[in-house]
C-alpha cells in the first residue's frame, strides 16, 4: 500500500531496508544476494531468539524444492557473515548454536521513514539487551573454545592456591617481616591465616567444578563473587609486604594486576557458559 511505512532495521552502523532489499553500512550500499538478505531479515526481526535451521529452510526454499539444504544454508550464512565482516569462531553479529540454529547478537532498532529509531526490536528482557551494569554480561563476550577458557581459569585458581600455601608455609618469616617493617605483625597475621583458611577450600571447589564441568557453575560463581572479590582484593595487597625488596613501584604494579584478576575470573566463567551454549568444546 502507498501509505505503508518502510520497514528498516538498524544495528550498529548497518541498516537493512526490507522493502527495497538493500543493506547499507554507514550509508553505503553493500552487495548482498536475495537469500542471505532474507535470512538477515529473519534474524533481525527476532533478534536475541534462536532461529532454527528448519525454519530458515521453509523461508528460503519451498517444500517441493530439491536442494542440499545443509550445505546451501551454510553457504548462505557464510555469505552473510562475509558482508557483515563477521566470524563464526568469534561472532559479533550471528551466533551459531550447534544443532539448533542461529541467533542475532546485537540490539536491533526499527527505523521510521524519518530516520528516527522507534524502539528496539528485541525485548529488554532478552539476552542481547544492553546492560546498565559496568560489569561484562555474557552476551557481550565472544564465543571462545571451552578448553582455552578452562585452562586459563584453572591456572588462576592454582596461582591463588599457591599464594595461600606459600604464605602459610613461611608464616614465621612473614611474621618477622611484618614486625620489622610495619610493627603490627599480630593483627595482619591473623587476617592472613583466616583469609588463607577461607580461600583454600574456595579455590579447591572452583578447581574441581571446572575440571569436572559442573553444571550451572556460572550462577554459583556469581553468588560467590562478592566474597571472592573481597578475598582477592585483600591478597592483592600482599606485594607491598615485599616492597622493601622489590621496590614500591613494582609492588604497586603487581597489586594493580592482581586487583584485575577477580574480574578476569568472572569473565572466564561467563565465557565458559557461552561456549557451552554454543556447543563449542
Amino acid at each position: 500500500m502507498a501509505g505503508e511505512p518502510k520497514k528498516r532495521f538498524r544495528f550498529g552502523v548497518f541498516e537493512a531496508d526490507a522493502r527495497s532489499g538493500e543493506l547499507r553500512k554507514s550509508g553505503v550500499r553493500l552487495r548482498l544476494q536475495e537469500q542471505p538478505f532474507q535470512v538477515l531479515l529473519v534474524l533481525l526481526e527476532r533478534s536475541g531468539e534462536v532461529i532454527g535451521r528448519e525454519e530458515l529452510r521453509q523461508r528460503l526454499w519451498p517444500a517441493d524444492t530439491f536442494v542440499d539444504f545443509d550445505h546451501s544454508l551454510n553457504t548462505v550464512i557464510n555469505k552473510l557473515r562475509e558482508v557483515l565482516g563477521d566470524s563464526a569462531s568469534n561472532p559479533r553479529f550471528i551466533e551459531t548454536l550447534a544443532k539448533r540454529g542461529y541467533r542475532f547478537l546485537l540490539p536491533v532498532e526499527l527505523v521510521t521513514d524519518g530516520g528516527a529509531a522507534e524502539k528496539p526490536v528485541a525485548d529488554a528482557k532478552r539476552a542481547v539487551a544492553p546492560s546498565d551494569s559496568l560489569l561484562t554480561s555474557p552476551e557481550e563476550l565472544p564465543v571462545v573454545p571451552h578448553g582455552y577458557v578452562r585452562v586459563l581459569f584453572l591456572l588462576l585458581q592454582i596461582m591463588y592456591l599457591s599464594f595461600y600455601i606459600a604464605a602459610l608455609a613461611r608464616l614465621p618469616a612473614v611474621e618477622q617481616l611484618l614486625d620489622r617493617e610495619f610493627r603490627m605483625a599480630d593483627g595482619i597475621t591473623i587476617i592472613l591465616i583466616a583469609s588463607a583458611a577461607l580461600g583454600i577450600p574456595i579455590r579447591l571447589y572452583l578447581l574441581s567444578a571446572v575440571s569436572f564441568d559442573i553444571k550451572d557453575l556460572s550462577r554459583k560463581f556469581l553468588k560467590l563473587f562478592p566474597a571472592t572479590f573481597l578475598l582477592d582484593l585483600l591478597w592483592a595487597l600482599s606485594p607491598f609486604l615485599l616492597a622493601p625488596q622489590i621496590g614500591l613501584g613494582l609492588a604497586l604494579g603487581i597489586t594493580a594486576a592482581l586487583i584485575y584478576l577477580p574480574f578476569a575470573q568472572r569473565t572466564l566463567v561467563l565465557m565458559r557458559e557461552r561456549s557451552a551454549i554454543s556447543g563449542r568444546g
